[in-house]
């Protein structure tokens, strides 16, 4: 069994290894450059999107809002990665990774918006009178290729129902609850089943009801503790920046516990945890932008590209800063350890850090496995029809029910690699059709110019 465990690790590296974090990083390279780097230029313009109350009372082809479908997104996006894998990021790569962080994010952006975008395009109604898209979508009638269409299906719900959409988020939860509440894993598995079959049996306005109230709540209470913590710890703020930029291209020394990283070794670290926590060009996104009311594919790409954003930018930001200020990164502590002692240190308090860590680490896990539910349910839409989501939703129900006692290792391996293989059919499908995508864009923002000069001429 050890063997066989070792050769899957073995395997999780390589896929997880340079080639295919080159090629998510170097698909938003080339969006980024072939549109200009419009991230960055119409970041303001997305961010009015999210949160104007015209966009999301669209009258657009849809299910839920365009800040529901976002919230739908983050749910899944916003977990463990977070707070444990800005933690790992560090501990491995120094202060460093959470510099070449910042930067797959801002090329995140672009094949968020390059998918999210094609996911609109290409979106169908079923048989229900529902929207569904993503991958699998503009693979088949974009591309023009089924096999690979539900090779994507496949391997995400295989990650569904296997990977971040249950097992590791089910640990995180009855961990948290043990840590700080004493409660038995029996209370807390079947207290989250319950939770969980309730809000994913009504479907995607019901997991986007709960998303768009509990990921902003929660992101907003984890910012601001992180924020309170480097208020307190202010005067070691410039320094822990410098840090960060200078060990980015130095490497980091190594002190106290932490036993030294290479420039190579920070990279690494950095880019997978990021692309990992904002899962950008792995093809999940797309899936929930699909529900979305809107009556313009480009749209939806902008307000989606603002979930990588807020996951890495301001979230996994405010996480890595927190850990550097206080300077556990140096300590022998590491994962979410590491992130409690961060807030223990910082808040001056043994006992507020490890709830606040433990009440984020909960949270943000429930709304993760609501998220992959609904990714599931699409795939399972796209492979056998509608009369496969009723046992889906059964036999995903029970696997939260049963991941409360399992400890298995190999699996959640198993899901690593499927998670990683996920992005190879969407970037090939992104890569293929990087022509409809630039020419989507052009149309739009040439359109929005002759508006606006429209406008000025009639103001005239």
């Amino acid at each position: 069994m050890n063997t066989f465990h070792n050769t899957l690790v073995t395997i999780d590296n390589f896929i997880w290894g340079p080639p295919l974090l080159m090629l998510l990083v170097g698909t938003g390279i080339y969006f980024t450059f072939r549109l200009r780097i419009f991230q960055l230029r119409h970041l303001p313009t997305a961010l009015k999107m999210v949160f104007s109350k015209e966009e999301n009372q669209s009258t657009g082809k849809g299910d839920v809002s365009s800040f529901a479908a976002l919230c739908t997104a983050l749910s899944a996006t916003i977990g463990t990665g977070n707070i444990v894998g800005v933690a790992t990021a560090i501990k491995m790569g120094g202060p460093g990774a959470l510099f070449w962080m910042w930067l797959a994010a801002v090329f995140g952006m672009a094949t968020k918006y390059a998918e999210c975008l094609l996911a609109v395009k290409y979106r169908k109604t079923d048989s229900k009178g529902q929207m569904v898209g993503g991958p699998m979508y503009y693979i088949e009638y974009g591309m023009g290729n089924k096999w690979l269409a539900k090779l994507f299906a496949l391997f995400a719900l295989g990650v569904a129902c296997f990977g971040i959409g249950t097992f590791p988020q089910i640990n995180a939860i009855v961990d948290s609850a043990q840590l700080t509440m004493n409660a038995p894993a029996w209370l807390t598995g079947g207290v989250l089943t319950v939770l969980v079959a309730i809000v994913t049996l009504g479907g995607i306005q019901s997991i986007a009801k709960v998303a768009e109230k509990v990921v902003p709540t929660m992101a907003v209470v984890y910012v601001v503790s992180c924020l309170t913590v480097l208020i307190m710890q202010i005067e070691a703020l410039p320094a822990a920046i410098q840090l960060v930029i200078t060990s980015a291209f130095t490497g980091s020394a190594a002190t106290g516990g932490f036993v030294g990283a290479s420039i190579m070794l920070a990279i690494q670290s950095g880019v997978a945890r990021g692309v990992f926590s904002n899962e950008s060009g792995l093809g999940s996104a797309p899936i929930a932008a699909a529900a979305a009311k809107t009556d313009s594919c480009v749209k939806q790409g902008l307000v989606s590209m603002t979930g990588t954003f807020f996951d890495t930018v301001i979230i996994c930001t405010m996480t890595g800063l927190t850990l550097i200020v206080t300077g556990v990164w140096q300590g022998d502590a590491a994962g979410a350890l590491m992130t409690t002692q961060a807030f223990a240190l910082g808040l001056g308090s043994d006992q507020i850090g490890p709830y606040l860590v433990s009440i984020g680490l909960m949270f943000f896990a429930f709304t993760t496995i609501l998220g992959w539910n609904y990714y599931g349910e699409r795939c399972v839409t796209y492979l056998f029809g509608n009369k496969g989501v009723l046992p889906y939703k059964v036999i995903f129900i029970a696997l939260v029910a049963s991941g409360a006692y399992m400890k298995l290792d190999t699996i959640w391996v198993i899901a690593d690699i499927v998670n990683g293989l996920m992005a190879i059919p969407n970037l090939i499908g992104l890569i293929a059709l990087r022509h409809i995508i630039i020419e989507e864009t052009h149309l739009f923002f040439n359109k929005q110019s002759n508006n606006e000069e429209e406008a000025i001429l009639n103001r005239a």
